[in-house]
């Protein structure tokens, strides 16, 4: 077996040479949400029902072209990879029976990745359960298995699903998200994490629900662990670890009323039933519920919503025959008639509720369940099982938990739990620009602030001008971090979920060519990131397939850093060029050239293709049927925001670093016992996007530094390599300063690019 790559010693990534290794990393792919065959984007409802019959054998993309991929990911400067993967591209066709084709598929492409030298962890993804309940992860039997019928939650609103949704294009955006508060989702997550304590009489092939979905869903996971380990080339050298569950949900577990919307859930769009409405549109009745907007102060009732399901059950009805399935329900279990009546939760003959409270504690314990009590039981329970599994396979990995978004992490420190390779995961998005897709430079609020009480009326919480808003989003992803090292213990903090809509404003730089408002976003995301002190970070998303028109083509989200109808930074044309050295005061050229052709050839690619896969749109002679409106200015998709250079390896510790975007300069200080050696540099991701040599001004308080090409690790990476003496120690960096996002053709464009001519060729975006 193969020495681990990555360690974790004193909260800190490490390399096997003991540096500290800063983990900057994207999700690969979002198309993995979807299947292949058929290709089924989430706008589409022909066939959707026929679940049992996808695969997922070309996802994240196919093997062929994975070496572009990875290729354009390494030269953004990305050096890890969460790699998602769902329980449904596993056992989509039914209960235990998985899919090979599927992994040896994504054998071969982690085998892809690592010739890229990617840490790579993988991550069983998941939203709002299912793609049948208008999210992504879980095969269609398993809503067969808790009794449902997704082909009736439409009538009756248990989800709202974009691939049966009457509009496809109308599909109110962000509008998915919803779903967790509705009697599907709702349902199935109580079930999954509580099932044994709220629903006893759900029974299942001699075991309750709870157990029977948890156990096939690790031991899908497990599954998977097991033929990456019998592969042989891939654990501890590409694939380092595996994370939880993504955005594991309690469902109505610790629901004090379910006749009200409980404080803790503001997001309000659409129409937004009380559980309990749910329950009665779920068994047909009709109800008026209220409906909600999103607008720039936060969510705003608009009225109210006759939902009349017309008798339709989102149960399946009694008497179903689903034997093809092979399980066997037990007679105490009825079909076609609510289970939360089935266990008293109300009475059907007269539509009242009997016990609004009945999720409110547990019922061994007597505890009131709010979420710390939900995530330090029922989580920690699934956790615990999901963690020997990996490790039964994978042994001594890095275990990466997600516990549920934006809430307390676990208490663990200090007890069995606190696990000497943890890593805790958590997400944050600036909730405002994604529901509005709208980046105000002018307001925003301090949620995190808010869902800890850290003001006494939520006015405080707004943060005016950009400064303060960019100061805001990186206080509060340094108070998450705080938060699960001062409840977890000493572990690393590895943000796996950011990023910012593409498609703002109604898509108005689609029309433009002008990226400023995503670049601004993004940005601060970023700067709040490097800032915060994480050991790592991920961004959401890169897509294959995001077009202009549907974007990742899931549910209206834009968030890829690609489209294949924007441009891409182009990767460098020098085939060779000499070292620069350097001591604390001067540039120096020096050394003998570098060769930097990019030697790809094992992998079906040349210097010759991958520059155009780098460089040029997807361009075909046929007609095409977009919008032209949306595709006839091209952009760089906010690119220099993402392109960012990065401490990839520090002979020490990091204390801080950070790039400023508009002064085009870098900043890092670090602390070291001891000098580093002549081995072991640290190591700067130096995007010549932002830092042609000619135009690179770098201060240092001590030690020699040089700037020069590698290709090492598959593809073509301008580096700059410190050898700094031991104590604290600073390096600046400037570059070129420009303007970024102008409109192709415009004055600006032309100006710019007789810049880059007068740079003989340094300008990576030419």
């Amino acid at each position: 077996m193969a020495s681990f790559r990555l360690t974790i010693e004193d909260g800190q990534f490490r390399d096997g040479q003991g540096r500290q290794v800063v983990l900057r990393g994207i999700n690969v792919a979002g198309d993995t949400k979807l299947p292949s065959e058929p290709n089924q984007p989430s706008h589409v409802g022909d066939d959707f029902f026929d679940g049992d019959n996808v695969t997922f054998h070309e996802r994240p993309f196919t093997r062929q072209d994975a070496p572009m991929h990875f290729a354009r990911i390494k030269r953004f400067g990305f050096n890890t990879i969460r790699y998602l993967f769902t329980w449904e591209a596993i056992e989509a066709a039914g209960p235990g029976i998985y899919d090979e084709e599927y992994i040896k598929h994504t054998i071969e492409v982690l085998r892809i990745a690592k010739t890229y030298g990617f840490y790579v962890f993988m991550d069983p993804h998941q939203d709002v359960w299912s793609r049948f309940t208008g999210g992504s992860g879980a095969p269609m039997w398993t809503l067969y298995a808790c009794g449902l019928n997704p082909q009736s939650f439409a009538a009756t609103e248990a989800s709202i699903v974009h691939n049966t949704y009457p509009e496809p294009d109308q599909f109110p955006k962000m509008i998915w998200s919803t779903n967790y508060y509705r009697l599907a989702a709702g349902t199935i997550f109580t079930l999954f994490f509580a099932g044994k304590d709220f629903a006893p009489k759900c029974i299942i092939d001699g075991v309750n629900i709870q157990d029977y979905l948890q156990s096939h869903f690790i031991n899908a996971c497990a599954h998977l662990a097991k033929r990456i380990h019998e592969a042989g080339d891939l654990e501890n050298e590409v694939v380092i670890g595996w994370e939880s569950m993504n955005e594991p949900n309690r469902g109505m577990t610790g629901y004090a009323d379910l006749t009200v919307i409980p404080k803790e859930h503001p997001l309000k769009k659409g129409t937004c039933p009380t559980m309990w409405q749910t329950f009665l549109t779920g068994m047909g009745r009709a109800c008026e519920i209220e409906t909600w907007d999103m607008g720039g102060l936060g969510p705003y009732k608009t009225g109210t919503k006759l939902v009349d399901p017309h008798g339709e059950f989102a149960w399946l009805p009694e008497g179903y025959d689903d034997s093809r399935y092979g399980w066997k329900r037990d007679a105490g279990w009825k079909l076609g008639e609510c289970i939360w009546a089935q266990h008293g939760v109300w009475d059907l003959s007269t539509d009242t509720i009997l016990r609004k409270d009945y999720f409110a504690k547990n019922p061994n314990t007597g505890k009131t369940i709010d979420y710390p009590e939900f995530t330090n039981t029922y989580f920690m329970d699934f956790w615990r099982r999901y963690k020997t599994s990996c490790r039964d396979h994978h042994k001594d990995c890095i275990m990466l938990m997600q516990y549920p978004t934006l809430e307390l992490p676990p208490q663990i420190k200090g007890t069995e739990d606190d696990d000497p390779k943890l890593v805790f995961t958590p997400h944050f998005y600036d909730g405002i620009t994604l529901m509005t897709k709208h980046w105000n430079s002018s307001w925003n609020v301090d949620v995190v602030g808010v869902l800890r009480g850290k003001y006494w009326h939520p006015a405080f919480a707004i943060k005016i001008g950009e400064t303060a808003i960019r100061n805001c989003l990186r206080d509060q992803l340094a108070t998450l971090r705080q938060e699960g090292i001062d409840r977890m213990g000493n572990h690393p903090c590895l943000m796996t979920e950011f990023g910012i809509p593409y498609d703002m404003d109604d898509k108005k730089a689609y029309k433009t060519g002008d990226y400023s408002s995503q670049s601004a976003a993004l940005d601060a995301n970023y700067f709040a990131a490097e800032g915060s002190g994480m050991e790592g970070y991920c961004l959401w998303v890169y897509s294959s397939t995001n077009d202009h028109e549907r974007g990742d083509q899931w549910n209206g989200e834009d968030l890829s850093i690609i489209s294949v109808d924007d441009k891409l930074p182009a990767t460098s044309s020098i085939l060779s060029e000499p070292a620069f050295d350097q001591s604390t005061s001067s540039l120096v050229k020096g050394g003998s050239a570098i060769v930097a052709a990019e030697s790809l050839e094992e992998v079906g690619v040349t210097p010759g293709n991958l520059q155009r896969t780098l460089t040029n749109p997807s361009i075909s002679s046929a007609p095409s049927d977009k919008n032209p409106e949306l595709t006839n200015a091209p952009g760089y998709r906010a690119a220099e925001a993402f392109i960012r250079p990065t401490p990839t390896t520090v002979a020490g510790k990091l204390i801080s670093s950070g790039f400023d975007l508009r002064k085009c300069t870098f900043n890092i200080k670090v602390s070291a016992a001891q000098a580093a050696a002549d081995d072991t540099p640290t190591v700067i991701f130096l995007p010549e996007y932002h830092f042609p040599k000619q135009d690179c001004e770098v201060a240092v308080s001590a030690g020699r530094w040089e700037i020069n090409f590698d290709n090492s690790q598959g593809t073509l990476l301008q580096l700059l390599k410190w050898w700094h003496p031991g104590g604290e120690q600073t390096l600046t960096i400037k570059g070129l300063v420009r303007k970024y996002n102008v409109a192709e053709g415009s004055p600006e464009d032309s100006g710019y690019l007789e810049q880059c001519q007068a740079n003989a060729g340094n300008c990576c975006i030419m």
